[in-house]
């Protein structure tokens, strides 16, 4: 199964924590983009979702927001 996993993160965001932590604990793999560090990857991220916050997750071209595991795990075992 092809998976192409991109989570936004900030430094300081404990919610992003929560998400690495799960996508670690399920196995699945992921780039980890850190807004912080990046200022263009969080100006384009705003551009495509219109979203000020983070975490943001995109699977296969499906955005997840926040921590939200059981989407997640839909969006995965769909793919």
């Amino acid at each position: 199964m092809d998976r192409n996993i991109t989570l936004y993160t900030t430094t300081m965001c404990p919610v992003c924590g929560m998400v690495k932590q799960f996508l670690n604990d399920m196995n699945i793999e992921y780039k980890e983009v850190n807004v912080d560090l990046n200022p263009i990857a969080m100006i384009k991220l705003i551009g495509k979702t219109k979203r000020f916050s983070v975490p943001q997750t995109n699977i296969n071209g499906q955005w997840v927001f926040g921590f939200d595991p059981v989407r997640i795990l839909k969006i995965v075992n769909a793919n």
